[in-house]
Parts: C-alpha cells; structure tokens; sequence
C-alpha cells in the first residue's frame, strides 16, 4: 500500500476518528458491558474463493485430537473447545475466570493462568475448575468490560513454571509488569512498562521478558533478575498521530533460532527487534491488511492473524500469513475478523481466534489445515481471544 504513511498523518484529523475511538485508536472509556455480536454468516467478497474450499465434516475430521481453552472476552469465562467435533458440539463447556479474560498462559502441569480485569485466575484444566484468583496489585480504576478496560492484557510464564508475568492495563497512563509466584499465588514483583501491554513473551532462558506497549509504539525488556528495563521504540511508520495512529505495534512473536523479537505492521513491514541491542529492522511483507496476532512455530515459521483493512478501498481482507524462514509468504483468506492464533504441537493446523477487534469479532474461532488451507469455522465461546492447545492427560 501507499496510503500508509498518510493514514499516519491524518489519522486524528479525518472521518476516521470516530471509528479509531472504538478500534485501535485512541482510549475511550471502557463500557459497562461488553457487545455480544453474533458470529459472521456470510462470507466476505475477499473470501469467497476460501469459503468454497471449506467443508467442515471433512476439516474436523482431519483435526488432530486435543483439547484447546480459549479466553471468553465477551464473558467472565475460559472455554474448553475440542476442534474434533463438528459444530456447536465443538464447545465442551466454559468455567468462570473474572471479568473480561484476555491472554492465557497454561503450564505442564495442567494450569493455566488468565489475566482478567480482576486479576490472574488459576484454573484447573483437569478437574475444570479455578483455583485462585490473584488479584493485581497495580490500581486501575473500577473493574469494566471493553477494549480499553483496565487490568491483565498479555501474560506469559517463565521456563521453569514459577512465575506469571501479566501486562497490567491501567487506563489513561502507563501500564505495569506484575510478576506473580505460582507456587503462592501471590504478586512478588511490581515493574512500570508502556501503555496498554498488549502482549507479554519471555526469552528462552527466561532472563528477559518483552512487554509489547501498544499505545506508547515500543517494547519494554525486562532483565529478571535485576528488574531493569530498557525501552526500544517499533515503529516503522512512524509515531506522528499518536493514541489515534493505526500503525501501533500489538503482538510478538520470540524466533527460536535467535531469539530476536518479531512485529508485523499492516501485511508490508516485518520488525525484527535485536532484544540485545535494541537494533530495529524491517523486512517486507505481502498480506497488504491491518495485523495483530502472531505465533511462531519450532521450525522459524510465522503464522500471522490480519483483521481486515484499514482502507477498504486499496487494502485487502481478513487472512492468515504462513511465512516461512526464508521469508517466503502464502495467504489464507479468512472469513470476518480474527485475533490472535496459536498452533497444533506438530503445526499441521492453526486455531485462529474470532473474538474482540477492532471490527467487534464473533464467537467462534477458524481452524486452519496450514498444508491446504482449507478453513473451518467452530462456533464455540463469547468473543475468544487468546488460545492455548492443553497438554496431553498422563
């Protein structure tokens, strides 16, 4: 696209603010209670050709079989979802967490911890059901639904399982690390971040931990054993426009082979952020639509989520970026909005959220057969967002 760095400029001065208020834009108070759309029926133009590919007998039939749980955005719930299961018999039953659960983080022993506006629940995904709510230390206001609600956004747990580090949302300001104990349940460690940390990664060691600032257009790096932190701007478009700016950087992805941290910016441009140096490079992209989530597999393989255009006019659709090590680029088409996605153990098929974005999501998720491409749409959940494959019972 050309009209980048324009929507950039005038991201806060045209028609478009009004939707940027209620999207990726600037923050606006969070509502009472969270929309429940119904899921998307009919597929898009930019997805028909997909839509006739997709037979759901013959993709869950194929589906390898596991158990995933997905954060109910729409609700104060986790639901347990086996993609085996044609249709609505896909939904195995939710277990309630705390209002408005975003990201997810499960352990091998069967726990998992969600960050919700509350606190961090911990539930067990054996007997299905939680076992603590920790809640955040960091004020953030009444506890609300929405976009811009205050509290846990991204979470993830060190290697050894022994802590939970939640990005902690504190509306109108900077937001927080907080590191919770798992074997106490209890928040030990209080670290200040960017605004809005949409996404949380750890190293492979587990010395650093990389909190994505969506609002503030950096990541923050964590050092965990000192608590030090060192701020690298992403932006590759630039920061002119502000809170209202599209071009903010959302999820990351950590590359096995280096550990350098990935961002995908609008299906053009690739961040690839040095965690040591805080080096910034951008390699190209092709998808050509706004992006948000991004998993990567053992192999170097990115699996990226678009939403759907900023400008309907020269943007394309809603898809999902297989990109190989090399990077070399194939596209699958998805019908409606999708957020974040996260893989089978031997990557054959993606699990694609439907949930709360900027275009208000749906409830269900897609499922992706990444050597086809053929699609299959699970309607299961309230707005799902993050998603995790549970580990095998003993």
């Amino acid at each position: 696209m050309t009209t980048r760095a324009a929507l950039a400029r005038t991201a806060v001065l045209t028609a478009l603010t009004a939707t940027l208020l209620a999207a990726c834009g600037s923050p606006a108070p969070a509502p009472t209670s969270a929309p429940v759309p119904t899921p998307t029926a009919t597929p898009s133009a930019t997805t028909a050709a997909a839509a006739t590919a997709t037979a759901t007998a013959t993709a869950t039939a194929g589906a390898p079989s596991l158990t995933l749980l997905v954060t109910d955005f729409g609700a104060d719930t986790v639901t347990f979802v086996d993609p085996a299961r044609p249709g609505r018999a896909a939904d195995l039953g939710s277990v309630r967490v705390g209002t408005a659960p975003y990201g997810l983080a499960v352990a091998p022993d069967g726990t998992a911890w969600v960050a919700t506006a509350e606190g961090v629940a911990a539930v067990d995904t054996r007997t299905r059901t939680r076992v603590a709510l920790v809640p955040h230390t960091t004020r953030t206001g009444p506890v609300t639904t929405g976009e811009y609600r205050g509290g846990g956004m991204g979470i993830a747990l060190s290697p050894d399982g022994a802590r939970a580090y939640v990005g902690v949302n504190v509306p109108g300001g900077n937001g927080t690390l907080e590191v919770v104990d798992t074997a106490s349940r209890t928040v030990v460690q209080v670290v200040p971040v960017g605004r809005r940390p949409f996404d949380v990664d750890v190293s492979a060691d587990g010395r650093q931990v990389y909190v994505t600032d969506h609002d503030s257009f950096d990541v923050t790096t964590v050092d965990t054993a000192t608590w030090a932190t060192r701020r690298t701007e992403v932006a590759p478009y630039g920061t002119e426009g502000g809170l209202g700016s599209w071009l903010k950087p959302h999820y990351t992805a950590v590359r096995p082979s280096d550990g350098a941290l990935l961002l995908p910016f609008e299906g053009e441009r690739l961040a690839v952020v040095d965690p040591s140096t805080g080096r910034v490079t951008v390699e190209p992209m092709t998808a050509n639509t706004h992006q948000h989530g991004i998993t990567a597999a053992p192999d170097g393989t990115l699996y990226i989520v678009g939403t759907g255009p900023i400008d309907p006019a020269t943007d394309a659709g809603p898809s999902l970026t297989v990109r190989a090590p090399d990077g070399s680029e194939r596209l699958v088409p998805l019908d409606g909005p999708h957020e974040t996605v996260t893989l089978s153990p031997d990557a054959r098929t993606a699990y694609v959220s439907g949930g709360f974005t900027r275009e208000g999501g749906w409830d269900g998720l897609t499922v992706v057969d990444t050597a086809t491409g053929r699609t299959t749409r699970l309607p299961v959940g309230h707005l799902p967002l993050a998603l995790a494959v549970l580990p095998d019972r003993p």
